[in-house]
């Protein structure tokens, strides 16, 4: 039997504004326990909660940016539930009337583009955290966190594959980064992801049994996650066995899920209008303001890539992928017009330092925009091989001196000399006559050879191009 995978998830994103979204309080990471709070976030009775503006112009970017109806009339709610951490006994969210709902992005996964849909963007406080001491057997409650402004993002059931939601993810990601309203920090809990996934047979219309994964803290672990949990899943159905819908956290020293609590119905949070907060309104001119502000967005830069740098899709695609690492590379291109060849330099020599995750460290690599053009450029005129440039390379990611510096220090121009190199050639051929008879006999591969022979002797400063032609040249 074949199943069809069904994914929806459900994304929170911390925004980046300097108070929380009802008082006045710092959103700094990282203080003391207990030390950014106040008798707002605190719930106290009788306070009153004043709403952050900044919150509502991000959350309509986000809602713009991706291509949702803007509701121009919105409300918080109550969300009614009990847990430590959660000092009011309610966090405020928004329920029926969200400020944003019906919008879509596109992905590329499994080399193909599709359409995900998105069901409504809505704005809510955070609640606090718990630190279990697994020693003393009780937990600690931290505040700092509690009221800390959230959007979340909430797919519809469109994703039908592990690497179909790990695009997703990474295309939310960016589009948060290129607003400037999330920091996208997933170790400090700036991004997290719930999914929900179920299988059914292929071509059933209704939905399957769905479980909900959470303790997700990287793309990687989404995907890996939702990889087994397709496994699992599909191994139950296939022996005839249901599947039980409850909450699992995703163990990833073991990669395995397990069980959190059982969700055999969904919560009644008791959803009311909160009564200390009116509705938003959004007229004409506040949303075209906010229009206004919008940046260049992934999708849009990508398009400019391919059409006016003339980039592959797949290139492009890579490029866009942060905003970091795409202003880098457009800086680059300021000095260094061949767009082609610098993508490639950058999508392998200098994001495997970062190990695929740039983001904000390409801000703090020492080898600046115009220092890798620098180093190009010295392949181009033929000062130095594309060996030496890695050297080269390797140096200026420690010291972030300009290439043509380190170049002349190290002495590694390039041997361009013809004079020089000839009679390193015919002794390479003197030295080796098996070879030699090799290559008259038609075996034209021995030619690496005896390039590579040059190019010890020579600690990789000759020319490949000239070695190669003198060398055809002697052995004619």
């Amino acid at each position: 039997m074949k199943f069809e995978t069904v994914i929806g998830l459900e994304v929170h994103a911390q925004l980046k504004t300097n108070t929380k979204i009802f008082c006045g309080c710092t959103t700094t990471f990282g203080a003391p326990p207990n030390t950014n709070t106040c008798p707002i976030c605190l719930g106290m009775p009788g306070v009153l909660p004043v709403l952050n503006r900044k919150v509502v112009e991000y959350a309509m970017k986000m809602g713009l940016a991706t291509n949702c109806r803007i509701n121009r009339s919105n409300q918080f709610a109550r969300k009614n539930y009990f847990y430590p951490d959660l000092p009011k006994g309610y966090q405020v969210s928004q329920f029926d009337l969200p400020i944003a709902e019906h919008g879509w992005i596109e992905i590329e996964a499994d080399g193909k583009t599709r359409r995900i849909g998105i069901t409504r963007i809505h704005m809510e406080e955070d609640a606090g955290k718990l630190v279990h001491d697994e020693r003393g057997g009780f937990s600690y409650v931290d505040l700092n966190r509690a009221a800390v402004p959230l959007i979340e993002i909430v797919s519809e059931p469109d994703i039908r594959s592990p690497e179909e939601a790990a695009a997703y993810l990474r295309k939310i990601h960016a589009i948060l980064r290129y607003l400037d309203i999330c920091d996208g920090n997933m170790q400090e809990g700036s991004f997290r992801c719930d999914a929900n996934i179920s299988l059914r047979p292929l071509g059933q219309e209704e939905f399957g049994t769905r479980t909900e994964l959470k303790n997700m803290n990287s793309f990687r672990n989404v995907q890996r996650a939702l990889e087994y949990e397709v496994r699992r899943q599909r191994d139950r159905l296939l022996d005839g066995e249901s599947i039980t819908q409850e909450t699992l956290l995703w163990d990833p020293d073991r990669n395995v899920t397990n069980s959190m609590r059982g969700k055999e119905e969904a919560h009644d949070y008791r959803y009311f209008p909160d009564p200390d907060l009116i509705p938003i309104v959004i007229d004409d001119q506040w949303l075209a303001d906010i229009e206004k502000t919008l940046p260049e967005l992934p999708a849009a830069r990508k398009r400019r890539f391919v059409e006016k740098l003339g980039l592959p899709e797949a290139d492009a695609e890579v490029l866009t992928s942060a905003k970091e690492l795409a202003d880098y590379f457009e800086e680059a291109t300021k000095n260094y017009p061949n767009a082609k060849k610098l993508g490639n330099w950058i999508m392998t020599e200098l994001m495997r330092e970062f190990k695929g995750e740039i983001g904000e460290d390409i801000a703090a690599c020492k080898i600046r925009p115009h220092g890798l053009a620098a180093l190009l450029t010295l392949i181009d005129r033929g000062s130095i091989s594309g060996k030496i440039a890695k050297t080269v390379f390797a140096e200026m990611l420690v010291s972030g001196q300009d290439p043509e510096a380190i170049v002349k220090e190290k002495g590694l121009v390039q041997m361009s000399d013809e004079g020089d190199m000839v009679a390193i050639v015919r002794d390479i051929l003197a030295k080796n006559p098996e070879q030699v008879a090799q290559f008259r006999e038609g075996k034209t591969k021995v030619m690496g050879f005896f390039v590579g022979q040059l190019m010890k002797q020579t600690q990789g400063r000759a020319n490949p191009q000239m070695a190669n032609d003198l060398f055809m040249k002697e052995l004619a």
